[in-house]
């Protein structure tokens, strides 16, 4: 297969992963082009949702922090998940497909500010965070579904808890420099096209405080159940 042919193959799966389409990629031959697709388009989303955000550091204007985030998040869904004992798991597998979530990130790049008066623009960058998360929430579970093999309520708590856990953590380091002050107000100069997403957010991460000893709570209890459903079938 020629590097052509390879790279044609990579984002053909991308698409139809993308679509909702089961998909079983070949992370034996392709591993690193999928590792590689996933990281640059990361960094170009990064790029991309950064480059006019007058509150940005460097490292975000770089994309730096995008990158950062899919390995990190990674690491997160592969620790919080492995105890639930799911197939085909491990950290390699987890940031491809974390990676080919990347693209959905472009519509946070679309620089509705420059078109649109900013009560529109922040509508749309709503709506945009709307269907990116909704979308990746998706993704997720037909993934936990068809790759890690879980079923019914596990999958469930094996979703939701790493994202509520992400949220809080985002949230309490404030990495927009906004999330609290909105609730303060904030003056003209300061406001932009994300300050309603971040709205959103704060309201967010307020239920997710709210829903995390339950989830926590129904995690550990899953996780035993499972334990010892594993253990029967061994004596068995």
């Amino acid at each position: 297969m020629t590097r052509f042919q390879k790279v044609r193959e990579v984002l053909t799966t991308e698409l139809e992963f993308l679509l909702f389409t089961p998909v079983k990629p070949d992370l034996k031959n392709l591993g690193h082009y999928y590792l590689a697709f996933g990281v640059i388009t990361a960094w170009i989303a990064g790029v991309g949702r950064y480059w006019d955000n007058p509150r940005a550091e460097l490292w975000q204007y770089l994309g730096l922090g995008s990158v950062a985030y899919i390995f990190i998040l990674s690491a997160i869904l592969w620790l919080i998940i492995k105890p639930l004992r799911p197939e085909n798991w491990s950290y390699k597998s987890v940031l491809i497909f974390v990676g080919m979530t990347s693209p959905l990130a472009f519509l946070y790049a679309i620089p509705v500010e420059r078109y649109y008066s900013l009560e529109t623009a922040q509508a749309m960058n709503v709506w945009f965070l709307a269907i990116v998360a909704a979308w990746r929430v998706g993704l997720l579970f037909q993934y936990l579904k068809h790759s890690a093999k879980l079923r019914g309520f596990t999958i469930f708590i094996a979703a939701l808890l790493p994202l509520v856990i992400i949220v809080n953590v985002l949230t309490v380091l404030n990495l927009e420099h906004v999330v609290f002050r909105i609730m303060a107000g904030l003056e003209p100069s300061e406001q932009s096209a994300n300050d309603a997403a971040y709205a959103i957010l704060f309201v967010i991460t307020f239920f997710s405080f709210l829903a995390s000893p339950i989830l926590l709570i129904a995690y550990i209890a899953t996780v035993i159940q499972r334990y010892r459903a594993a253990r029967s079938t061994k004596a068995e």
